[in-house]
């Protein structure tokens, strides 16, 4: 007998202990509640979500939690109409004598069409707490109202609609609730508006300073922070302050972290001016995927964030499932197909070069696409005709397109069909006489044609059109060390080439050659030595010759 009057004590600490924690978090999940419905801070919605669960996990008999939870799940978009019903109706079984109950009820079924479900809920309510029925008398003439447009127009809900939008516009007064929350709107609004006045006043007036502060004071004294950070970085974007201007916006989206816009921004201004800091953009993504799950973009923009990173598999997937949703979409064919090079399925990008091909959205992309799967097939698969046959399609489709010549003239020269490079190369330079890599090529050829003056012309006028083009100084050095024996010409020109590209092996391997020539055999080893050091990161030429080159400098 005793102890069975000690474990009916414990049981009842444990439900009064429970029944605080419940009452504790209900209040915590009214605070943030409210202020996510006067500041629209994304923050406090899942604050306020997180705090009513755990409400209903130590009583599962609150009711309020229930109809509240369910709003805040269909402002978030995690529950259907169904379902909020459910809760709702869950929250009216608990408590019948709860108005609140029925009015949340009644809601979520006029949203559904079921008004006489819903006008069943309201008049409920209004019997539960006839003094305090101001919410419930609004939302009858509302239903009212929304029933007669999904209808036709009639007499009797026409004239309940006016009589209980007068009625319930008259009792307002009694509502102390619903005055309490009306007065918070305007003095919100009012603060709000004052804000928004002077600062638009003075970003007219060009008082960029002053509406800085004004609206720094706005995000500490109006709670919305979201609002007046956007603005503030949307005036340092004004005054290029880019990186103030990403703090701003970032600060803004500490408040609300799943705003749209501000994501955006973020996103936005990190790929274009902070490349360093993928991470930020990724995240940014991340989230809006969070808000738009179905918007393909932002796949496709995260397959290009990853593949910064360099994160191959990552990226494959982003275009992945932006091909889920948007199957036919060429764009996002050759994106993958790109990333699939990267991480070495050339195969698998091939196929998708040729569905972005074949889409062919418009002729000068499509050219740029044949030109890539052009190159994977002449330096994957060794595959020259194929190679050609692109090219030559690409060309087809955007004979302007200098490039496709330039690279036509590349696989020529490879295959030693001198002839047609030239030509290839000619066309390209008709098309772009500012190409300077067009110059270069056609003067490689020139000089093995043994068209030495053509050559030095051709090196010549690349270098004009980009003085720090620093291969054609080699290439040009080349010429005066091997074509015309000009030592100190060739010299200045390698010297050159390594002033622009201090890493670039061929002007220090040539140097050396002219040291070497000079009898200079310890300075050419030197430079030999240095040429085969930089050769190891970037194997421009056989490792062995520079190794035969400084062996044969100390033959006897």
């Amino acid at each position: 007998m005793f102890q069975k009057i000690i474990n009916d004590t414990l049981l009842n600490d444990e439900k009064l202990s429970a029944d605080n924690l419940a009452q504790s978090c209900l209040e915590e999940a009214r605070k943030y509640h409210e202020n996510y419905l006067l500041k629209g801070n994304r923050v406090d919605l899942d604050s306020a979500v997180d705090s009513y669960i755990d409400a209903i996990k130590y009583n599962p008999k609150i009711s309020e939690a229930y109809y509240r939870l369910a709003t805040l799940l269909w402002d978030k978009g995690e529950i259907n109409l169904s379902s909020a019903i459910e809760q709702c109706l869950s929250a009216v079984n608990i408590s019948p004598d709860n108005p609140n109950a029925r009015i949340y009820a009644g809601f979520f079924l006029e949203m559904a069409k079921k008004y006489d479900e819903a006008e069943k809920e309201f008049k409920e309510a209004i019997k539960l707490n006839p003094f305090k029925s101001a919410r419930s008398r609004l939302s009858l003439a509302s239903l009212y109202i929304d029933k007669m447009n999904d209808t036709k127009l009639n007499v009797r809900d026409f004239s309940q609609s006016m009589y209980y939008m007068l009625s319930g516009s008259l009792s307002i007064a009694f509502d102390s609730s619903s005055v309490k929350m009306i007065y918070k709107n305007i003095k919100k609004n009012v603060s709000l508006a004052f804000y928004d006045f002077i600062g638009n006043v003075l970003e007219r007036t060009k008082n960029y300073s002053i509406a800085l502060k004004a609206y720094d004071k706005a995000a500490n004294n109006t709670g919305r922070s979201e609002i007046y950070y956007n603005k503030i970085g949307d005036i340092n974007i004004k005054n290029d302050e880019l990186s103030v201007a990403r703090e701003s916006y970032i600060k803004a989206l500490q408040s609300s972290p799943y705003n749209k816009d501000l994501l955006l921004k973020v996103a936005t201004i990190t790929q274009l001016y902070f490349e360093d800091d993928i991470d930020t953009a990724i995240d940014c993504y991340s989230r809006l995927l969070e808000v738009e799950e179905n918007n393909t973009n932002i796949y496709y923009e995260l397959g290009h964030l990853y593949l910064k990173k360099e994160d191959f598999i990552n990226s494959i997937n982003a275009f992945n499932l932006a091909l889920e949703k948007d199957s036919e979409n060429p764009f996002y064919h050759n994106a993958l197909a790109y990333a699939l090079i990267r991480a070495e399925q050339y195969e698998d990008a091939c196929e998708h070069y040729k569905f972005a091909i074949d889409k062919n959205p418009n002729p000068e992309w499509t050219a740029i696409v044949c030109q890539a799967l052009a190159s994977l097939y002449y330096k994957v698969f060794d595959d020259i005709d194929s190679a050609l046959a692109f090219l030559k399609t690409g060309i087809m489709l955007d004979e302007n397109n200098d490039e496709i010549y330039v690279e036509l003239g590349d696989i020529y020269l490879d295959s030693d069909d001198l002839d047609s490079s030239i030509k290839a190369y000619c066309e390209a330079i008709k098309l772009n006489p500012k190409n300077p890599y067009a110059y270069n090529k056609c003067a490689m050829v020139l000089w093995q044609k043994d068209y030495i003056e053509e050559a030095i012309i051709a090196y010549n006028k690349a270098i004009s059109i980009d003085p720090d083009y620093y291969v054609a100084y080699n290439n040009l050095g080349v010429i005066y060390l091997d074509g015309i024996r000009n030592l100190k010409e060739a010299k200045r020109l390698f010297e050159k080439a390594i002033s622009l590209n201090e890493n670039y092996v061929m002007p220090h391997f040539n140097l050396g050659r002219i040291l070497e020539i000079t009898g200079k055999s310890i300075e050419a080893a030197k430079m030999y030595q240095k040429a085969l050091e930089l050769n190891k990161i970037t194997e421009e030429i056989d490792s062995q010759e520079i190794i035969n080159k400084l062996y044969g400098l100390f033959e006897v």
